[in-house]
């Protein structure tokens, strides 16, 4: 039997009132026509609140193709859910003029705490210069960054990630789904990079990985997401719970390092 609490109480209620969980990688709606239950606002946040999620930090699927329709959405949903779903505005670096404006608006939309990159959806490096004027807005104010990376990517590796993590010091980045592929180069760039955390994505299914990026990294430098609704997350949940880890890691992972990471963000 496992001997965590956090997990005996989970798997009895579905849920840990002393331990809640904070997801930083989510997203909204459907995607290109692909059913994802739950995806409705109301059936996001019933989902979340069943496994006692307090936060969760979204990007919209429109905002990766259209970002100014998208993010426009991404901060009208969030608006109504205030002090439990927080957004991060999508940045398309070759809509450099719309980048601008979108960039212009954030100040007006109070429950974004970050921006958020895709490098292999929109087709350009993370180290390009389309990106410089958001990682300099970004710095500015001391914001998040959740980045896609992924391992030997030609637009978001691990390599890319270190070099702006590098540039950029007062910039949090938020390795999504921990540079799939490269686990080893990512734990490096967060070990060598005060402002990188690694983030669960995926990463989190890979039997012994959450132990080895404890052990090298520590769980001080590790936050959940579980792309919701692409995935369950009770499973995710589930991997941190019955991963071979002691209670305070559990918890750092789970809701302390996002909450932190949260605080001094919100606006509302």
């Amino acid at each position: 039997m496992n001997p965590s609490e956090i997990a005996q109480e989970f798997l009895r209620l579905g849920r840990c009132e002393a331990c809640p969980v904070v997801d930083m990688h989510a997203h909204y709606v459907p995607y290109q026509g692909i059913y994802r239950p739950p995806h409705t606002p109301e059936e996001m946040m019933a989902a979340a609140e069943r496994c006692g999620v307090e936060a969760m930090v979204s990007s919209g699927h429109l905002a990766l193709v259209d970002m100014v329709l998208g993010n426009a959405e991404m901060a009208a949903v969030t608006e109504a859910y205030a002090g439990r779903w927080y957004g991060y505005a999508v940045i398309n670096p070759n809509l450099a003029k719309e980048a601008e404006r979108e960039l212009s608006l954030y100040d007006q939309r109070p429950t974004f705490v970050g921006l958020k990159f895709h490098p292999s959806i929109h087709s350009y490096p993370l180290t390009g210069e389309g990106y410089r004027p958001a990682l300099a807005f970004a710095a500015e104010r001391h914001l998040l960054v959740l980045t896609h990376t992924w391992g030997h990517s030609a637009y978001d590796s691990p390599s890319h990630l270190a070099e702006v993590a590098g540039s950029y010091p007062d910039v949090t980045f938020l390795a999504g789904h921990s540079g799939y592929g490269e686990f080893d180069a990512c734990m490096r760039v967060a070990l060598e990079h005060e402002n990188v955390y690694l983030e669960l994505t995926a990463a989190y299914a890979v039997a012994g990985l959450l132990e080895d990026m404890v052990a090298r990294v520590g769980a001080e430098k590790i936050v959940l997401g579980y792309d919701l609704p692409w995935f369950d997350p009770y499973y995710a949940i589930g991997c941190v719970l019955m991963a071979h880890l002691d209670e305070a890691a559990r918890r750092a992972i789970l809701f302390e390092n996002g909450r932190r990471l949260l605080a001094p963000r919100r606006r509302i």
